[in-house]
C-alpha cells in the first residue's frame, strides 16, 4: 500500500487529528488561517480552536485576482497562471504561519483549502436551463501539497454541485455538525461579501436545516468605498454614517428578482456588482446622489435583506422562542448593519459567534477544517440526508508527494 494512503487511513483513526482550514472569501482581502484540533465525526464532532491568523493581500495580489474575479469574459491565460499563483502564495502564508507557531508540517494531519472563488454560476443566476449549476475555485491543491509537506483537500464545493446543489453555502454541513443544539433554534448568519445564514431547528431535524444566501453582505459597500474613498471597506461604517438612505435607490435595487426566489438559494458579485448599483441609479434619475448617500443605502440594503430572508425563512409562530442568531463575517464589525439587524428583528437575541467557541473571524475557515475532517474520518450511513441532499465526503485529496 502507498505510504500516504497507509498515513490517511491512520489520519483517519487518530482520537485527535489537527487540521488547518483555509478561507478566501469574495471580499478578497486576506487568507484566514484556522488550526483546529478535531475528535469524532458528524453530530459528535467536537472541534478546538486553536491557533488563528488573518493574513492581510497586498494591493497587487488583489489586483490580480480582481482581473478575473466575477467576470465573464477574461484573460483565460491569466486564469491559468493565476490557478498557480493562488496556491504558490497560499502555500507560503501557511509556512509562515507554522514558522510563526513554533510548528511543522509533521505536526498538522491536513490542510483544508476552501481555494479563491473567481466565478459563481447556479442556474438562479445564468438562466440556461440545460446548463447546470457551477462554481469555479483556484488555488491548485496539488502545489499545497508539495509546497507545505501536508495531505491537502481542496476544490470542495463540486462534490456539493454534482450531488444536486449549487455548491454554495456549504456551511450547513459544518454548522450541522458543530453548533446544532436541541432544544434551540438557531440561526448561524455570516455576513461577508454575500450574507448567508444557516438555519438549526431546535428538533435536530437534519432535513429542516439549510443554508442559503441572501444577498449583498459587504460585498458592494466595499466596492464603493474602494471606488470612492480608496478604502478596502467602511470601517465602523464612516461613510455611511454620513450620508442619508435614498428611499427611491433602496426600493430600486431590492426590486431584483433574486430577493423574492425561494430559499435555499446562492448567488455571488457575479450580480451584484458596482454597475448593478450604478444601473439602478442610473433608472431612478439619481445621478448627483452624493457618496456617502450612496454608501448609507448600500448599508441598509444589507441589513433590510438580511432580516427580511431570516423573517421569511424562520417565521415565529406563537410561543415559540424566537431564534438565537448569532453573528460572524467583517460585517459583524459593521457598527450600523448590526443596528438594522436589531430594529428589524425584535424579539430576537442576537450573539457573536465567540459565544459557540469559535471566533467570529475564524468560522468560515474553521468550517472547511471541518469538511476534510469528515471527508477522511466521516461515515455517513447511506440514506444520510442533510437540507434535501444527500451527506457526502467533499474535497479532492492531494498528497505532497
Amino acid at each position: 500500500m502507498k505510504k500516504h494512503i497507509q498515513q490517511l487511513a491512520a489520519i483517519a483513526n487518530k482520537p485527535v487529528r489537527h487540521i488547518i482550514g483555509l478561507m478566501s472569501g469574495t471580499s478578497l482581502d486576506g487568507l484566514d488561517i484556522a488550526l483546529c484540533a478535531f475528535e469524532g465525526s458528524g453530530i459528535h464532532t467536537r472541534v478546538k480552536l486553536l491557533k488563528f491568523q488573518t493574513i492581510n493581500y497586498d494591493d497587487r495580489f488583489r489586483s490580480e485576482i480582481r482581473r478575473v474575479f466575477a467576470k465573464k469574459e477574461i484573460d483565460f491565460q491569466h486564469l491559468v497562471l493565476l490557478n498557480v499563483l493562488v496556491a504558490e502564495r497560499h502555500a507560503a502564508l501557511v509556512n509562515q504561519c507554522l514558522a510563526g507557531w513554533g510548528l511543522s508540517s509533521g505536526d498538522i494531519d491536513l490542510l483544508a483549502s476552501h481555494g479563491q472563488t473567481v466565478f459563481h454560476a447556479p442556474r438562479i443566476f445564468h438562466g440556461m436551463p440545460e446548463y447546470p449549476n457551477a462554481t469555479l475555485q483556484i488555488g491548485d491543491g496539488d502545489f499545497l501539497a508539495l509546497r507545505t509537506g501536508v495531505i491537502t483537500l481542496s476544490d470542495f464545493r463540486q462534490k456539493h454541485v454534482a450531488a444536486g446543489g449549487e455548491g454554495a453555502p456549504l456551511a450547513l454541513y459544518g454548522d450541522y455538525f458543530l453548533f446544532s443544539q436541541k432544544g434551540e433554534n438557531r440561526c448561524l448568519l455570516n455576513i461577508g461579501g454575500i450574507a448567508n445564514f444557516t438555519w438549526l431547528p431546535g428538533d435536530g431535524n437534519a432535513n429542516e436545516s439549510f443554508a442559503t444566501d441572501t444577498g449583498p453582505g459587504n460585498t458592494l459597500i466595499d466596492a464603493f468605498a474602494q471606488e470612492y474613498f480608496g478604502q478596502p471597506f467602511d470601517k465602523d461604517a464612516q461613510f455611511a454614517r454620513k450620508g442619508q438612505i435614498n428611499k427611491s435607490l433602496l426600493d430600486k435595487l431590492r426590486e431584483d428578482p433574486f430577493f423574492a426566489k425561494p430559499f435555499p438559494k446562492t448567488i455571488g458579485p457575479e450580480l451584484f456588482s458596482v454597475n448593478w448599483v450604478k444601473a439602478a441609479i442610473q433608472r431612478t434619475g439619481l445621478n448627483d446622489l452624493s457618496t456617502f448617500d450612496i454608501m448609507a443605502t448600500l448599508t441598509r440594503l444589507t441589513a433590510d435583506t438580511i432580516a427580511e430572508a431570516l423573517t421569511r425563512a424562520c417565521p415565529q409562530t406563537t410561543g415559540t422562542p424566537a431564534p438565537v442568531l448569532y453573528l460572524s463575517g467583517g460585517g459583524a464589525h459593521n457598527p450600523l448593519i448590526v443596528k438594522y439587524l436589531s430594529d428589524k428583528l425584535p424579539g430576537w437575541k442576537m450573539l457573536p459567534m465567540q459565544d459557540l467557541g469559535v471566533d467570529g473571524d475564524a468560522k468560515e475557515a474553521v468550517l472547511f477544517a471541518a469538511l476534510a475532517n469528515e471527508t477522511v474520518a466521516g461515515e455517513p450511513l447511506p440514506n444520510d440526508s442533510l437540507g434535501g441532499l444527500p451527506l457526502i465526503g467533499m474535497g479532492k485529496i492531494s498528497f505532497p508527494a
